[in-house]
């Protein structure tokens, strides 16, 4: 007809939405509908004209850059990107970043070869294969021992508050034990094919015993404990291949977590048949094992002490389990910390890891935010889904806690399901993170995939707790200002695939604005920015009417539809190029990265980083 009405207008909005996977009341339709229209009506002749839609576009300098490509340039394939001739291991930016693991890895890699050298030059006399066997058996005897280290986590913990966490690299414990499995597999394989090569070499010559004698009945002199090397070395090599099998992501992440745990069990096992097989490894496993058995004692004393209750469960968007839990005495942890969790009426015996998404200045319970991705976490969204109570009991909840029971929905801000509970609940931690190191940091970037923004959570509740206490306030003209406010700065990026999962911590996010709001803009130390992936880009053609309509709506209320706050929820993913660009141009001070998601979105993030120079920091638990 030559102009858009009112009503077209609408019906193309509301077609928009659905593309975009935005759910939004016909009330606010109508505004997006309004402030568009009135926008594009210069003339209030009560329809827009082609020429008002395109003075009207001009205002939006990416969707006019879409229009103006030809239909041949959409089918031209884009060109392949620019890839330097350096290999990025190569390069200075990725050894700045990775240093302190590299320092490690060939400080191992180092020890390893000097401990086979020795131990086979002291053995060549006795064959070729008896010293591949020696070399592989003294590497054996300290990568099997390393193991235990690299899991004593409260050792790890304590160690993050010493100038020795600047040296080593104890974020990636987790990393580094997976991989000393699996050169315990290899070392292990090597050992036992180079003495099952000796021993074919030796019944070969004698004559008088089978292959099938030496390995299966014991020998004086073979080794081991009355001659057993050769059936506990078998043994051991069963153990490990299952131990490894059965730790592999496929069968962790499939629901099978029983399979992975009572297998891994298997090491109490693996270390008695070690003792029993090698002569020397009992002198390599002294120290690490004690420690290894003085953090289980504590750690089962700490659990049994007495069990907790979760005083509340709040039941979120997207199959999420909030639990409230009432916090032990002396129980000190800091932001971004996780615990293992363990509840006897899921299952009694796993524990599992959650980062603690609620603030340490919060006194009288712990926060969890409990994603249903695997067998127990289903259990659990499913066993708080029962209208009856789990434990009638119990005693009664103090009257301080059933006020912060109250408080609680307002705090969480999330449309869901609020149950009362009294389950019993017993907890083991806390250990630490790399988020530990974000006060230390000149510029923070926080980034967090879904419900990765649950250590997030607790550090941004804790610096809006730290910024209260540094309020002040003048006693005559009640002016308030928070001393050094602006020598820490932090950028918040939550990646969200759906409108109802920024439902989770809306009002966490809420208040911060709105602390944010009593600065002056030099004085602000947060800057928020949400992303999410379901709702189509502006540069999509399907998208330019609603993103044009979305941020009149946005400009004028001050307010975005789809999360409610100040900050404009972008639709589609980060341009992460021009993302950390932004971030070196403000030049704030030395830039941390710190990330919690998924490992593909790490790697994206990481080779950014690398290429601006920033440090990287990624949750491993």
């Amino acid at each position: 007809s030559g102009s858009i009405d009112p009503d077209e207008l609408r019906v193309v909005l509301r077609w928009c939405l659905r593309e975009s996977a935005i759910a939004l009341p016909e009330e606010r339709l109508g505004d997006l509908t309004l402030a568009l229209f009135e926008a594009a009506d210069k003339d209030h002749s009560g329809s827009i004209t082609f020429e008002e839609l395109r003075e009207e576009l001009e205002g939006f300098p990416e969707v006019m850059e879409n229009l103006t490509i030809s239909a041949a340039s959409w089918l031209k394939p884009p060109a392949p990107p620019e890839r330097s001739r350096q290999p990025r291991y190569l390069t200075r930016a990725y050894w700045h970043n990775h240093r302190s693991k590299l320092v490690f890895l060939g400080g191992y890699t180092g020890f390893n070869l000097l401990l086979f050298a020795v131990a086979a030059l002291r053995h060549a006399g006795l064959g070729g294969w008896v010293a591949v066997a020696r070399g592989c058996g003294q590497c054996l005897n300290f990568n099997c021992a390393f193991l235990a280290v690299l899991m004593l986590r409260r050792c790890l913990t304590w160690l993050r508050a010493t100038p020795v966490a600047k040296v080593l690299p104890l974020d990636q414990h987790v990393v580094f034990h997976q991989l000393v499995g699996y050169v315990v597999l290899v070392l292990a394989a090597v050992h036992t094919g180079a003495h099952v090569a000796n021993f074919s070499r030796l019944a070969q010559r004698d004559g008088r015993h089978a292959l099938a004698e030496y390995l299966l009945s014991a020998r004086p002199g073979v080794g081991g404990l009355g001659g057993t090397a050769s059936q506990t070395g078998l043994a051991l090599q069963g153990l490990l291949v299952a131990m490894l099998t059965f730790s592999s992501p496929c069968v962790r992440r499939s629901g099978h977590f029983e399979v992975f745990y009572w297998t891994h069990l298997s090491y109490i096992s693996v270390w008695t048949l070690l003792i029993l097989h090698g002569p020397h490894f009992w002198k390599w496993f002294v120290v690490p094992g004690c420690l290894f058995a003085l953090e289980k004692v504590l750690g089962l004393a700490w659990r049994r002490a007495g069990g907790l209750r979760i005083v509340e469960v709040n039941l979120l968007p997207s199959k999420v389990t909030h639990l409230v839990i009432e916090r032990p005495q002396f129980f000190h942890y800091k932001p971004g910390d996780y615990i293992y969790l363990n509840i006897p009426a899921i299952a009694s015996y796993e524990w599992h890891p959650f980062t603690i998404s609620s603030a340490p200045e919060q006194q009288e319970t712990l926060w969890l935010h409990v994603r249903s991705l695997g067998q127990w976490t289903n259990k659990l969204y499913e066993y708080f889904q029962q209208p009856e109570s789990p434990s009638a009991e119990l005693k009664p909840l103090s009257r301080s806690l059933r006020e912060k029971r109250r408080r609680c929905r307002a705090q969480v801000g999330a449309v869901g399901a609020q149950l009362s509970a009294n389950a019993e609940c017993y907890i083991d931690g806390p250990y630490g993170t790399p988020t530990r190191r974000i006060f230390t940091s000149e510029h923070a970037v926080l980034i967090g995939a879904g419900i990765g923004i649950t250590p997030f959570a607790s550090i941004l509740q804790s610096i809006m707790y730290r910024y209260r206490r540094r309020k002040q306030s003048c006693p005559s003209c009640h002016y308030s200002w928070s001393e050094d406010a602006a020598s820490f700065q932090v950028d918040f990026i939550w990646i969200n695939r759906d409108q109802k999962h920024f439902e989770w911590f809306v009002s966490l996010l809420t208040k911060l604005e709105m602390e944010q709001a009593e600065q002056e803009p030099g004085g602000r130390f947060l800057e928020m920015h949400l992303y999410m992936t379901s709702a189509l880009s502006k540069n999509d053609m399907k998208a330019i009417g609603l993103q044009m309509a979305l941020d009149l709506l946005a400009a004028k209320e001050q307010r975005d539809s789809i999360t409610g706050l100040r900050t404009r929820t972008q639709p589609g993913r980060p341009d992460w190029g021009k993302v950390f660009g932004k971030v070196a141009e403000e030049r704030r001070g030395k830039v941390q990265v710190f990330f919690c998601g998924s490992p593909a979105l790490a790697k994206v993030i990481r080779a950014h980083c690398e290429h601006f120079g920033f440090r990287f920091f990624k949750e491993n638990f």
